[in-house]
């Protein structure tokens, strides 16, 4: 599977999801472990749900090809 979330993405859910561990621990809640979902996929770089709606908030593999281009399709001449 490809990567799909990008650098700043996977520093907000990792914020994210330490803040609710870090809650559920104070609150001694079960529901602190809900926090290990955005880590795990901060880590592995993969979300599930961006998959069906091609999301992907990671660079452009064709950034060094087509700079200043929106998409990854190579321009039609």
């Amino acid at each position: 599977m490809k990567n799909n979330i990008g650098t700043v993405d996977r520093i907000i859910r990792l914020v994210i999801g330490f803040a609710l561990l870090s809650g559920g621990l104070v609150l001694q809640s079960w529901w602190g472990l809900v926090g290990l979902i955005p880590i795990l996929t901060a880590v592995v770089r993969l979300c599930p749900a961006y998959l069906p709606f091609g999301i992907n908030t990671g660079s452009c593999s064709c950034a060094c090809t087509n700079p200043g281009e929106k998409s990854c399709e190579t321009p039609k001449k």
